[in-house]
């Protein structure tokens, strides 16, 4: 398979080490200095393009990509808000193709069903309260997490009376403190830590007056991302429209 990657830092230099492994070709490698190689036959010669940027510089990935008729796989988070309707609607509407998950992780994949079911079963008991904590390397730009969103989201799905996450406190590397641990009741407090160079740690707690029960995922380092997300690249080469880890794996 013919790969292109977009975004050339530790996330892509260990993707590209992943998909060579594998015996794929890395046809391309667009980073913020030459912009101008999405216009390229290299370029348009990939089966699929790798994006891992920043949020600001996403959804232009897409729309570039997808000008020159390649998919695109990306793990970049933050740009949902402002841009998810028309990513939907050039997918189903307009026969463009992205895999997009918050994590790659198979672990997290994992994690992720576990949060679901556990969900389930905490909504018959409405007395403990539930919130996530997620801790990040200090160059991470977006608080909370993509993957703290979508593991809420998951929760807000199966609880009756979560409607909403919030973002809570966030603790940053110089020490400093924002926000609050207060916030609607029918909000899911997200607190955000930055420190040191920790590759991703999601913990997600149901606390009542009796007792606490809690998950945590602790990611050891980022070569989990990257293997997902040629194994992602790998099923979107053969796939087309909106797609997710649902689609991947079948948890």
């Amino acid at each position: 398979m013919k790969i292109a990657l977009i975004g050339y830092g530790k996330m892509g230099r260990m993707i590209e080490e992943i998909a060579l492994s594998r015996g794929h070709e890395i046809v391309s490698i667009i980073d913020v200095n030459n912009l101008n190689d999405f216009d390229s036959d290299a370029f348009r010669s990939a089966d699929v393009a790798i994006e891992f940027t920043n949020p600001t510089a996403a959804y232009n990935n897409y729309l570039r990509a997808f000008e020159q008729g390649v998919k695109v796989v990306s793990g970049s988070t933050g740009w949902m808000a402002e841009h998810e309707a028309d990513v939907r609607r050039l997918c189903s509407e307009e026969g463009k193709t992205l895999f997009w998950a918050s994590n790659f992780s198979l672990g997290v994949a994992i994690f992720g069903a576990i949060n679901r079911y556990l969900a389930k079963l905490m909504n018959q008991f409405p007395e403990y309260e539930v919130s996530l904590e997620e801790t990040h390397h200090v160059h991470k730009l977006d608080a909370p997490s993509g993957t703290a969103i979508t593991l809420a989201e998951q929760i807000i799905d199966q609880l009756s009376n979560k409607h909403s996450w919030a973002l809570g406190e966030v603790h940053q590397a110089d020490g400093s403190l924002t926000g609050s641990k207060t916030c609607a009741t029918d909000a899911i407090r997200i607190d955000a830590i930055r420190r040191d160079e920790v590759p991703g740690i999601h913990t997600i707690t149901y606390n009542s007056e009796a007792d606490c029960i809690s998950i945590t995922h602790d990611a050891h380092n980022r070569r989990g991302f990257a293997l997902g997300a040629v194994l992602a690249a790998e099923y979107t080469k053969d796939h087309q429209g909106l797609l997710s880890m649902d689609n991947l794996f079948n948890f």
